[in-house]
């Protein structure tokens, strides 16, 4: 089945380019959830207008992204754990740990587009992605502190 997507979707294809999934999840999934629709010819005729309008939206909202992304580049992220005397955390720190510490400072990150590293399971600097869009992406640097100290 082909189909136009309304969105970006991952493993999938870009917003507004056309591709071909396999009917069910085109059916029952993609074009239900309105993230596509079928790509028939007056849906083809409309796909100019279509990016016309999505590239004025786009750039606005890129805009909002990088803002925030030159917000967060001078900014020292300090997230507190408890650890043990050598270092090592009793839990570990996750993406869920580095949003709410964006979010103290005014970004909204949610914990989906944050990859972190491995694992942080000891105190240190560490550097996590955040993928605010296709195009945004940033490199955010923390530091694991004891919550005592």
């Amino acid at each position: 089945m082909n189909i136009i997507l309304l969105e970006h979707i991952d493993k999938v294809g870009a917003k507004h380019e056309v591709v071909k999934v396999k009917d069910g999840y085109g059916r029952n999934y993609l074009i239900p959830q309105g993230l596509a629709i079928v790509a028939n010819k007056p849906n083809m005729a409309r796909l100019e207008g279509l990016k016309k309008q999505g590239a004025k939206k786009e750039a606005v909202i890129i805009a909002g992204y990088q803002e925030m992304v030159a917000s967060i580049a001078g900014s020292k992220i300090t997230i507190p754990a408890k650890a043990a005397d050598n270092g090592h955390l009793y839990g570990s720190v996750t993406a869920q740990h580095l949003s709410n510490a964006l979010a103290s400072l005014g970004v909204t990150a949610d914990k989906r587009i944050i990859e972190m590293p491995d694992e942080v399971k000891e105190l240190g600097n560490y550097s996590a992605t955040v993928k605010f869009h296709p195009e945004v992406i940033a490199t955010v640097n923390f530091e694991v502190v004891n919550e005592e100290a």
